[in-house]
C-alpha cells in the first residue's frame, strides 16, 4: 500500500496538481486499498490494482480487487477502532462508487476530486 501512495504522489507530481487535491488523493487511495486489503475474501495468487487517470478537471482514484462483494458503508461506534474507511471518502471526495468488473471477475471502488483550473 505504501508503494501504491508513493506512485500516486510521484505521478500526481508530474501532473502538478495542488498539493491538497495531492494529500487527499493519497489519503483516500490508502482507505479504498486497506478496505480491499482486509475484506476481499479471494483465492491465494489474486492481486489488487490501483489506478489513479487525471481528466480535464478531475482526478479519479480506484482500486480492483478479485472479490464480487460492493463495499457499503457502516456507522462505527465512537469506540470502534475500524470501520471509518468509506465514510471518510464519502466526506473527502467529490464522488465515489464501487461497481462490478466489466470484464471479469471482482470489483472496482473508486473516487473522484475535482482539480481546480490552474
Amino acid at each position: 500500500m505504501a508503494r501504491a501512495r508513493t506512485l500516486l504522489r510521484e505521478q500526481a507530481s508530474s501532473w502538478k496538481l495542488p498539493e491538497e487535491v495531492v494529500e487527499t488523493a493519497v489519503l483516500l487511495l490508502g482507505e479504498l486499498m486497506t478496505n480491499a486489503y482486509r475484506h476481499a475474501k479471494v483465492p491465494r495468487g489474486r492481486e489488487m490494482w490501483a489506478r489513479a487517470v487525471l481528466a480535464e478537471d478531475h482526478l479519479r482514484v480506484s482500486v480492483t480487487d478479485a472479490d464480487d462483494t460492493l463495499p457499503a458503508p457502516r456507522e462505527a461506534a465512537p469506540d470502534d477502532e475500524t470501520g471509518r474507511g468509506l465514510a471518510l471518502v464519502a466526506a473527502l471526495a467529490d464522488d465515489w462508487g464501487a461497481e462490478p468488473r466489466a470484464a471479469g471477475i471482482g470489483k472496482t471502488v473508486w473516487c473522484v476530486l475535482r482539480v481546480p483550473a490552474p
